[in-house]
């Protein structure tokens, strides 16, 4: 708030001078000098002097926008400004100490002009520090607060991706299942029924899934399950379904409708390009520091049917990962044994 950073402004402000004043009491004390009137008076000169100069460069800073600037590019202008406020506040100290009478003895010998060199020498030491002291605090704190801003920025930009996939993923999903329904209308009412009822289970889940960033891997599944009996209604026997789930697998965070995706795109672009059919394998287990789901399906990658980095649902797959798990999370997908597609997704767990 700018009250209280005004208010912390001064008390540092008079703490630096206040410290500068002992310094210099110290300083005549150890050198033999009795502490006299004009001593303390000399001191409540460089004191105020200094007070008013260095607020009044303040002010200059803030206004010409200097601590805005990188080290490099602020160092002539600082260079600069310090020369005019030592100036300024030689000009002052010897103004007050002729009006007051505080001329020391050593400094009564010399002309004005020598005097004002003098003076600003000693000036250019505290002014400089203050200076310095300043701007680095500043510089850091404006570092730290744009690393703020900056992480803002990519958490809102992560969540807006992430609802743009979301919006994507569910419309594309309920589109396929939606034709698959209308293939059995016809030919076959009784099963367009109970297909109706699988996807209004699958609906029903996907729905509450929209609200979260990860479900837990059980619900996922559980999902899964509905929309490949919904399938099954549809391909009958040339579909076959294996799971070769680890239980202890099914508490880890995944993302919502991403095993579905997988699960969509392998009868899609697998499945339903084999005359006989064929089958879809779901597996989920550990290795190592990560949460492997591998999700094959008889078909290949090469031709009409083929997979790849391109389509939506697959894209969507990778970009989800980066956004939630960042690049320790890993997608892949390939042929394998010749009929095989595999796509492999490897989550790191935490251990918390």
């Amino acid at each position: 708030m700018p009250g209280t950073k005004n208010k912390y402004y001064w008390l540092c402000q008079i703490g630096f001078w206040g410290f500068w004043a002992m310094v210099m009491l110290v300083s005549w004390s150890t050198s033999g000098q009795t502490i006299t009137y004009i001593l303390i008076g000399l001191t409540a000169v460089v004191v105020l002097s200094g007070i008013l100069v260095t607020h009044l460069f303040r002010t200059v800073i803030r206004r010409s926008g200097w601590l805005l600037l990188s080290p490099e590019n602020a160092l002539f202008k600082f260079l600069v400004g310090i020369l005019v406020t030592c100036l300024v506040m030689a000009v002052i100290r010897i103004s007050l100490v002729d009006a007051l009478h505080l001329l020391s003895l050593s400094r009564g010998t010399l002309d004005l002009m020598s005097r004002l060199l003098a003076t600003t020498f000693e000036n250019a030491i505290m002014v400089t520090v203050w200076t310095l002291i300043y701007y680095f605090y500043h510089y850091i704190e404006n570092s730290r607060k744009q690393q703020l801003d900056t992480l803002k920025l990519e958490a809102l930009v992560k969540e807006l991706e992430l609802k743009t996939i979301k919006a994507h993923i569910n419309p594309h999903f309920i589109f396929n299942a939606l034709n698959s329904i209308r293939a059995l209308i016809d030919e076959n009412p009784s099963r367009a029924r109970t297909a109706i009822t699988e996807l209004s289970n699958i609906l029903r889940s996907s729905m509450q899934a929209e609200k979260l960033e990860t479900v837990t891997f059980e619900k996922e599944l559980n999902i899964v399950k509905d929309y490949l009996a919904l399938e099954h209604i549809r391909f009958e026997d040339r579909l076959q379904v294996e799971y070769d789930i680890d239980e202890d697998t099914l508490d880890q965070p995944v993302p919502p409708m991403m095993l579905q995706t997988l699960v969509e795109n392998a009868i899609k672009h697998g499945i339903s390009h084999q005359i006989d059919g064929g089958k879809v394998k779901i597996v989920s287990d550990f290795r190592e520091d990560y949460h492997e789901l591998v999700i094959q399906n008889t078909g290949e990658l090469s031709g009409n049917g083929a997979r790849n980095m391109d389509g939506f649902g697959l894209a969507s797959t990778k970009n989800r990962l980066q956004i939630l798990f960042g690049q320790k999370a890993n997608f892949d997908i390939r042929e394998v044994n010749g009929n095989t597609v595999q796509a492999t997704v490897l989550i790191p767990v935490d251990h918390k």
